[in-house]
């Protein structure tokens, strides 16, 4: 099945000074971000067929973007450029543990509009994922992304999403993002959320709580990645843990874009109607090999300088 991937293509501005804050920081490197560009670049590196839906600033930034996810192999046939607004950038920084601190300038990610995506030609693809950080937040995507989950639904195309809360992002607006969120894993047919994000969309003070929770909000199949501690896969009324590899973490950027984008092209790899009906072992495998490129994208600084390490034979 082809995979359409939608939501923020944007630039990554990391401080190359370890450990220092944004503020104190002084030399960044810039690279190309956005969770469902990094998705859509581990899937083509994967050895899938995909296609990303964003919108870039007509600047040597968005360019830039447009020419990292050709040479991925991504289709940019629905990616546009927009002459009103500059390419949206993230400033991160990152402590010893490889985790971030996000500062986000907002331009051109937010203005995809309901009539360029009514343009997809849905009927192409197998898969839609839904993975955008900025999707939620006010402005002309937020509706573009729902028309178009609206459309995945009447159309039966299989549902993939995952909420990439920021907490730059939403601060004091969290109920809006659990709202949306809430609305979007209950249409989904698997969903991936972190420890954090379960957590603070359900409510609950314990992961198991958290999963039972899905399970009377949802249908699909999901997956709580844990870092270190693994993956909490629900299947059903079973909840079951899958270990995570032990590797010297570098940078924790683009983990879980890659984790999902190797459950999708494991996906894609079946028949639609297959893809829905798969067996807990099935599911188990999809998990465990996704765990692996997860791994293998903390050894590297950037999402994308890992993915160009991701392979299908990793998954094999």
């Amino acid at each position: 099945m082809k995979i359409l991937c939608v939501g923020e293509a944007l630039i990554d501005m990391f401080c190359t000074e370890r450990c220092a804050s944004l503020s104190a920081g002084e030399h960044f490197i810039k690279k190309a971000g956005g969770a469902p560009t990094n998705v859509a670049a581990a899937i083509a590196s994967l050895g899938g067929e995909v296609d990303l839906a964003a919108k870039v600033g007509a600047d040597p930034f968005g360019r830039q973007l447009i020419q990292v996810m050709k040479e991925f192999g991504v289709s940019t046939k629905w990616m546009w450029q927009d002459e009103q607004h500059f390419t949206t950038m993230a400033y991160v920084s990152l402590n010893e543990q490889g985790e971030r601190d996000f500062v986000f300038h907002r331009g051109a990610d937010r203005e995809l509009t309901c009539k360029e995506v009514e343009a997809i030609q849905l009927e192409e693809y197998g898969i839609v994922h839904f993975g955008s950080a900025t999707a939620f937040l006010e402005g002309p995507l937020r509706e573009a992304y729902q028309s178009l989950m609206n459309r995945a639904l009447r159309q039966d195309v299989f549902i993939s999403f995952d909420p990439n809360y920021r907490d730059a992002l939403f601060g004091n607006n969290q109920p809006s993002f659990i709202e949306q969120s809430l609305n979007f894993l209950a249409n989904a047919s698997f969903f991936k959320v972190s420890e954090e994000e379960a957590l603070l969309i359900t409510g609950k003070a314990t992961l198991e709580d958290a999963a039972d929770y899905f399970r009377n909000k949802s249908k699909a199949v999901f997956a709580i990645t844990m870092g270190s501690a693994g993956t909490l896969l629900g299947f059903h009324n079973n909840n079951i843990t899958i270990p995570s590899l032990e590797v010297k973490c570098v940078d924790t950027t683009g983990a879980g874009d890659a984790f999902v984008g190797a459950v999708l092209y494991q996906l894609s790899r079946f028949s639609q109607g297959k893809s829905r009906d798969l067996s807990i072992e099935e599911w188990k495998s999809i998990v465990q090999k996704a765990n692996k490129a997860g791994a293998r994208t903390c050894e590297s600084m950037g999402a994308m300088e890992a993915f160009r390490r991701l392979s299908s034979e990793l998954l094999n």
